[in-house]
């Protein structure tokens, strides 16, 4: 324990698409929608996180929001790496810090990731004074999150809906035996919900009334023990140009998601014909488990569980038991060494 590891701070992160979050000493101190606004004539960041979410789709031409992720890897370098520094100066500890820490990350990176966009994230770790960089695969981080111990050898099925992409693997002595990543998730039924407003009500809603839709009122089948009340939505209309208002209803938004829900349900299905037999048994035992924000559409696990015939768990607070898992890796790194990749 030399001066430069009272130097150091250990950082968990979850680099999502929608939400990025951090872990420090054992405690989420970021929970931030991943969006900057710039300026666009001095090119610089006037806001990160909620307060630029706020601007969303309200900008005038000077200031541009920009989502860095896409599909849960880095499309906007620049972007991507201000808004972690800002991120990372605002967590408490190390706002009060004379001089910036060195760190030790670790981060969450896509089962489907390319070589390239994997150092794009060491890379822009590196920048941010980072001295050890770990990587660790979503679903792997989930599954930690979740509670289930990946060490055994044991088959278990997690589902990691984000805002990107979703992430299905089958788990086994800390290892993934079989994975799919399927561009489908979050942000794809936020723009099923604009399409189907637009053809169906001839209203034109912006994406931060798509998303109130989803959180709202959404729903993954049209049979629910306890729908929702119908949601009263304003925006332009088509035809006339002016703003007006309609009443949506829960069993519509089931209607505009089907399409995207039959898409995971077929990647579940194929991941679990690719599971091998002794692993398949365990999981007719334990289930699956789903994590992520996108896991708490309503009836999205029940309709799962019909499509699988198997018994599916949603995480207790799905959005971080990602970043969770990460955070249990980073407090254990010996014990998950393994699972880690350098």
């Amino acid at each position: 324990m030399g001066f430069f590891d009272f130097m150091t701070e250990d950082i968990a992160v979850d680099l999502g698409t929608a939400n990025t979050l951090i872990i420090h000493n054992g405690k989420v101190v970021i929970d931030s929608p991943s969006i900057v606004a710039r300026n666009r004539l001095s090119g610089k960041i006037i806001a990160t996180g909620h307060e630029a979410n706020r601007m969303q789709g309200k900008t005038h031409e000077n200031i541009k929001t920009i989502r860095p992720l896409k599909d849960g890897v880095i499309a906007d370098f620049q972007a991507s790496e201000e808004m972690i520094k800002e991120f990372v100066k605002k967590i408490p500890a190390i706002k009060k810090k004379l001089f910036p820490p060195s760190l030790r990350m670790v981060i969450c990176i896509p089962s489907g990731i390319t070589e390239v966009e994997k150092r794009a994230v060491i890379d822009s770790a590196r920048h941010m004074n980072a001295k050890e960089i770990y990587l660790i695969y979503e679903p792997m981080a989930a599954a930690i999150g979740v509670g289930i111990d990946i060490m055994e050898p044991k088959g278990n099925m997690i589902i990691d809906i984000g805002g990107g992409t979703t992430e299905i693997a089958v788990i086994a002595l800390a290892g993934i035996v079989c994975d799919q990543s399927v561009k489908v998730a979050g942000d794809l039924f936020t723009s099923d919900i604009m399409y189907y407003m637009r053809t169906q009500h001839n209203l034109y809603v912006g994406e931060t009334t798509a998303e109130k839709i989803k959180i709202q009122i959404g729903s993954a089948t049209e049979d629910l023990d306890t729908p929702p009340e119908d949601m009263m939505v304003q925006g332009r209309d088509l035809l006339s140009g002016k703003p007006k208002q309609v009443q949506v209803s829960y069993r519509e938004i089931a209607k505009a998601l089907d399409k995207s829900i039959l898409r995971i349900e077929d990647a579940v299905m194929e991941t679990l014909s690719k599971t091998p037999p002794e692993l398949a048994a365990d999981i007719y035992n334990t289930g699956i488990y789903l994590a992520g924000g996108g896991s708490m559409l309503r009836g999205l696990d029940k309709r799962l569980s019909r499509k699988t015939d198997l018994p599916v768990y949603v995480a207790e607070d799905p959005l971080r038991a990602v970043v969770r898992g990460t955070g249990i890796a980073l407090k254990n790194l010996e014990k998950y060494k393994s699972v880690l990749i350098k």
